[in-house]
């Protein structure tokens, strides 16, 4: 497993799931994640695995984009609209 794939998972875990871990914790993930692009994960089957160190452990991984650059925030006024417009989530 490699770090590129690890911090992967981190974020896959973050933006899919909504689970905030440390990145030593999406190590699992990101061998099932691989195993699956492999085509080596049964069809139908659950599969559990654990993750223990919350993302609060070691932060600075969250704060990183997939190129390792620090991640800008971007200031919006604290109106829903706005927000909503910002995160993409404009009514259609």
């Amino acid at each position: 497993m490699t770090d590129e794939q690890i911090l992967d998972a981190h974020r896959w875990l973050s933006a899919r799931e909504g689970v905030f871990v440390e990145p030593g914790s999406a190590a699992g993930v990101a061998g099932l994640l691989k195993k699956h692009a492999a085509g080596e994960v049964p069809a139908g089957k659950t599969i559990v695995i654990t993750v223990t160190g919350h993302g609060l452990k070691d932060p600075q991984w969250a704060l990183r984009t997939e190129d390792g650059s620090e991640v800008q925030p971007v200031k919006v006024s604290n109106d829903v609209v706005t927000v909503a417009a910002e995160l993409g989530l404009e009514e259609k």
